[in-house]
């Protein structure tokens, strides 16, 4: 209890810096596509299997966290994300609707609040979070930073079939007990208004307005185990119900009638030892009367912000691994200045649309994709990455070929625990002092004795 006590004391006597966490990450990024961007290249793939390549450069994420500690087990977060330049308003072309140019304000679009939560923690292994919170299914969303995968950009097939980053408003218990860290989420539910043909359910959590639709509701649970050293082993999953989880509610036709079952499940790991990392997982996902989304009211209404003609998929799925070897390592020079360099290799499969729906298909959903790169660390916070990759697409469409370069990193910047360090630092510093002045006065008595 006394121990209790004086940690509480001695965190209330912590100054505001010294409670602040500061930080962030973010990605620039170049690209030349070796392929068409015409609207048509899949419908009329003949006619543009020769068309030039284009180039972008994107900033795709930049990301601040702001942390504080009230005391007394009191925290709260915010995570701030701006995204490819963070306009607010941006002009897009819907392929899905015949290359029809748009121009959206998106609430979860150009700039986005991703976290605002207030947290208590009681134990270790007991948290409550409450806010806007990151969802973990899936390796992507529980590790989206840009040191936590090889390409330029996030892994396609996870960043295709569900929302990234996936955040949403709710509350989350949470902890970590021995080798187990394990969370569980009650959340709003996704809005079937969202999803599409080229990508099953990852604009369900988007909302046109100012506020999170919560008509119904989802659960996410995800687990983590970290037994053997070196390497984690995630599950994790989703359930709700996505159909009338819109604004305004139509209390009849299909909104009312149907349900719209969202379940999502994932397994995941990493392996970081011996200079080797490797990265993999598979998710699978399935979604209840999806033959009837075609038929919901916002989706029909040619001024509603859903408006989407395509067919959506029952079923969709994503796996992925990817291998780099620290070839630093074997360096003494470079591994002494703590620099890396992975060569890495990454394979994914993924379909957004991979049960035909009344028989309609979209087979230029379904890709495989090769990468290979390599990824420099000059520092263990800053990386720099280039690779070539590969979709592989069915016989009757062109392969799509690309060349990403992009630079990426990741800090944060605890006040207190910097302070701290630096009283430590002083410490050592200051017991070698009297360390030494001991030593010679026992030198210096030694003589006399002699």
């Amino acid at each position: 209890m006394t121990t209790v006590c004086a940690q509480n004391d001695s965190i209330q006597q912590r100054g505001f810096f010294d409670r602040l966490t500061v930080g962030g990450y973010g990605e620039i990024a170049f690209s030349r596509n070796f392929y068409s961007d015409h609207v048509s290249r899949y419908s009329q793939p003949e006619e543009h299997k020769n068309d030039p390549s284009h180039g972008r450069f994107d900033i795709p994420h930049f990301v601040i966290f702001l942390g504080y500690d009230f005391g007394k087990g009191w925290s709260f977060g915010t995570e701030i994300e701006f995204e490819h330049g963070g306009n607010g308003i941006a002009y897009e072309k819907e392929d899905e609707e015949g290359g029809e140019w748009e121009q959206e304000t998106e609430k979860g679009g150009e700039v986005e609040l991703e976290q605002f939560w207030i947290q208590k923690s009681f134990t270790p292994w007991a948290n409550i979070r409450a806010g806007h919170i990151v969802v973990p299914v899936g390796l992507n969303n529980a590790h989206h930073e840009p040191l936590n995968f090889f390409t330029v950009y996030r892994p396609e097939g996870e960043n295709t079939i569900m929302p990234s980053t996936w955040h949403q408003t709710g509350v989350s218990f949470w902890g970590r007990y021995k080798d187990f860290r394990y969370e569980a989420q009650f959340l709003a539910g996704l809005n079937a208004d969202n999803f599409t043909n080229t990508g099953w359910i990852h604009k369900g959590h988007k909302s046109p307005l100012e506020f999170d639709i919560a008509n119904k509701y989802g659960i996410a649970l995800r687990m983590d185990n970290y037994t053997v050293p070196g390497l984690r082993i995630g599950l994790s999953g989703y359930y709700g119900h996505s159909i009338g989880n819109s604004y305004p509610r139509n209390a009849n036709g299909v909104d009312a009638e149907y349900k719209g079952v969202v379940a999502v499940g994932s397994f995941d790991f990493t392996y970081n030892a011996h200079n080797w990392i490797v990265r993999g997982q598979a998710d699978y996902g399935y979604l209840g009367d999806a033959e009837q989304l075609k038929y919901v009211y916002n989706r029909l209404n040619s001024k509603s912000p859903y408006k989407h003609s395509a067919f959506v998929s029952k079923n969709a799925y994503a796996i992925g691994i990817e291998a780099g070897y620290d070839i630093f390592s074997q360096i003494r020079y470079l591994r002494d200045h703590q620099q890396k360099m992975y060569v890495f290799g990454r394979y994914e499969q993924y379909n957004p649309y991979a049960s035909q729906t009344k028989g309609t298909d979209y087979s230029y959903t379904e890709v495989k994709r090769l990468a290979f790169g390599i990824n420099y660390y000059p520092i263990k916070q800053l990386v720099v990455k280039a690779e070539y990759s590969h979709r592989f697409l069915k016989e009757l469409y062109n392969d799509e070929p690309s060349l990403n370069i992009g630079v990426g990193y990741e800090g944060w910047f605890d006040f207190g625990h910097k302070k701290l360090a630096q009283q430590e630092q002083y410490d050592v510093e200051q017991l070698n002092k009297r360390i030494n002045e001991l030593q010679q006065q026992i030198d210096e008595l030694k003589k006399k004795t002699m």
